[in-house]
């Protein structure tokens, strides 16, 4: 497939029965290949690296949320009473005497951080790739919840301080791996591979809360913050062995994959690498919007719940701690597997010829919108421990089919802008990981059922409206202004000082 070149075809141009032809004949080249001499392959050489590279994505976002949510049950650990003796009297003490306005103050800080770095991340991820921008991210962020504990117990500015320092790291991350997916993900895998990596953010939720839990209450609040910590280094390193910024770029990678990739993409990246977004364009776009919309309301539901579920359920269904952070895991973990399962099934779809990739991404973000919404609702009126519990795990758990929808689309509609149309998608998804905990610690200063009720019912009316914005708008076709060069040419790699061929 290299020896001669590869015949010039737009990569706008190539039609679903080219794509799956051409992962299909080097689906077979790649299990063909053997090695020189017959010497046998290591397990390393014989794994695609592509998958490789979300493998290791997938562990990097279970890091990311792990640092993020911990924060949920060490603050509740951090300022519940506990019973002391003084002078021969039994009272209750906390460490931190915070008000419910001031943890909703905490709470939302990282997202303060995060938000501002969403645009620039984009832009530094689009002009110079995503790899070393997210592990880059990971690695401070890590650094800096090893130094929450003291920073804590100097006072709650400072504390503060270092979450919205965390949000500023942590902000280039999803617009990186959308540049790293640019490269790496073929059309007709890209949902999966995708998928895959997001799905970490939930599994990193799952491990993340119980364990904090258990940390909390066998060794202290403070070692939530330098275990998750300590993991996610460790993770940085693997990340900089194994993965490399383009296929291109791999020491390792075959011949065969690096073909089936760069041709099923349609372009190299030197042959994009001057391309300046056109942003008026973007930003007139209503495919961009529906993504905008479908991105904010997604998170306002998720935000609001991956605060204030722990408290949700320790004062209002009376969990205690311990049993609070397995039970906040329940729906995270649900969503781990319909987020995999999701993407799997959208990726089928399209493969098969069932659907375009347009109603694809507009049936699995429906079907995810209205069931949360419905769900959500339906919590308020739960009156036991159980009916609460499966309510709230299947309102975030098909919140997972989302992903498979709006998610990846950025990719669909503009795939070497990608990063950059993260970067603005999250800007404005942020937004309700600021307003939702201060919103909600105005709205509940009693814990009452109407106050709650109140939530859940402001969550459901977002969804139902972010399902109808993006059922009208949403494109799963590559825009206009997101036109590429006519096909990709090898010749480019070849000549390049910066990329090589193995």
């Amino acid at each position: 497939m290299t020896g001669g070149g590869i015949q010039r075809s737009s990569a706008n141009q190539m039609s679903f029965d080219e794509r799956r032809s051409i992962r299909k004949s080097f689906s077979q080249e790649l299990n063909e290949l053997g090695p020189a001499d017959d010497e046998p392959l290591k397990l390393t050489q014989k794994i695609p690296k592509r998958y490789i590279v979300a493998a290791l994505a997938f562990l990097g976002f279970c890091n990311i949320y792990a640092l993020r949510v911990n924060l949920s049950i060490a603050l509740v650990a951090m300022t519940d009473n506990e019973t002391a003796i003084v002078t021969g009297s039994v009272i209750h003490v906390s460490e931190f005497k915070w008000s419910k306005k001031v943890q909703g103050y905490v709470l939302s800080s990282f997202f303060w951080g995060y938000i501002i770095t969403q645009l620039p991340g984009g832009y530094l991820a689009t002009k110079y790739g995503g790899k070393n921008l997210f592990g880059g991210g990971v690695v401070l962020t890590a650094i800096l919840a090893l130094i929450s504990p003291p920073s804590a117990r100097v006072n709650e500015k400072f504390f503060i301080t270092i979450r919205i320092l965390q949000g500023l790291c942590e902000g280039v991350t999803y617009p990186a791996i959308h540049a790293v997916w640019s490269k790496w993900a073929p059309p007709l895998e890209r949902t999966k591979l995708a998928t895959f990596a997001f799905a970490g953010s939930y599994v990193g939720t799952v491990i993340a809360m119980p364990l904090s839990g258990v940390i909390a209450d066998r060794i202290g609040w403070p070692w939530i913050f330098y275990i998750f910590g300590l993991l996610a280094i460790g993770w940085f390193i693997l990340w900089c062995v194994f993965v490399s910024e383009s296929p291109a770029k791999h020491r390792s990678i075959s011949t065969a994959e690096l073909e089936y990739i760069q041709v099923s993409i349609g372009y190299s990246p030197l042959q994009i690498q001057n391309q300046k977004p056109p942003i008026k364009s973007i930003l007139l776009s209503m495919p961009v919007w529906a993504i905008v919309v479908a991105h904010f309301t997604e998170n306002w539901g998720f935000y609001t719940l991956l605060t204030e579920l722990p408290t949700y359920l320790k004062d209002f269904i009376r969990f205690d701690l311990y049993s609070a952070g397995f039970v906040a895991a329940l729906p995270y973990f649900l969503m781990a597997i319909v987020v995999m399962l999701g993407g799997q099934l959208a990726d089928y779809i399209r493969s098969k010829g069932l659907l375009k990739t347009t109603p694809t991404r507009k049936l699995f973000t429906g079907i995810a919108f209205i069931g949360q919404a419905a769900f959500m609702i339906a919590t308020s009126y739960c009156t036991s421990k159980e009916s609460s519990v499966a309510c709230l795990t299947l309102a975030v758990g098909i919140g997972g089919l989302a992903w498979s929808g709006f998610s990846v689309n950025h990719l669909d509609i503009a795939p070497q802008f990608a990063g950059l149309l993260m970067g603005i998608t999250n800007t404005i998804a942020t937004i309700p990981g600021i307003a939702s905990p201060i919103i909600t610690g105005e709205v509940i200063p009693h814990k009452a059922t109407t106050e709650w009720r109140a939530i859940f019912f402001t969550s459901g009316g977002i969804y139902l409206f972010g399902a109808l914005f993006f059922t009208i708008f949403a494109s799963g076709d590559r825009q206009s202004w997101a036109e590429t060069p006519e096909g990709y040419e090898p010749q480019f790699d070849a000549v390049s000082e910066t990329e090589t061929l193995p």
